[in-house]
């Protein structure tokens, strides 16, 4: 009948002088890993009007799907936050309650992590 199991450096008697002695290995580090993207950003009204209507999407999509409000709005002075679907280049638009809308284009998500509202449009940062 065959065992199976482990064998000890002590089972092994005189055989241990045979065992060679530890060898300091030098391993080459690979490249550092690229973080990857954080998608969340906030978007500031630091305009003197209310939003009434936020729209954000990806620029290949060319269409601003939903409201991003929906029922609620953006006084002055307040902020709401917010994670894209996906990397990439997105584009914003804003409505304030006057109607009046701004939009900006092209911008890096995983570089900008602010969206601020300004009575003079939008800026990203």
């Amino acid at each position: 009948m065959l065992r199976r199991g482990l064998l000890t450096l002590s089972m092994l008697g005189g055989l241990t002088a045979c065992v060679a002695p530890p060898q300091t290995v030098y391993v080459q580090q690979a490249a550092p890993v690229r973080a990857a993207c954080d998608t969340s950003f906030r978007v500031v009204n630091a305009s003197s009007g209310t939003v009434e209507r936020l729209y954000f999407s990806h620029s290949s999509l060319g269409g601003w799907g939903n409201d991003q409000l929906g029922t609620s709005v953006l006084p002055p002075g307040r902020s709401a936050g917010y994670r894209a679907a996906n990397a990439g280049n997105y584009d914003f638009r804003v409505v304030w309650s006057n109607g009046r809308a701004s939009e900006l284009r092209s911008v890096n998500i995983c570089a900008a992590s602010t969206i601020t509202v300004t009575n003079s449009g939008l800026r990203a940062s």
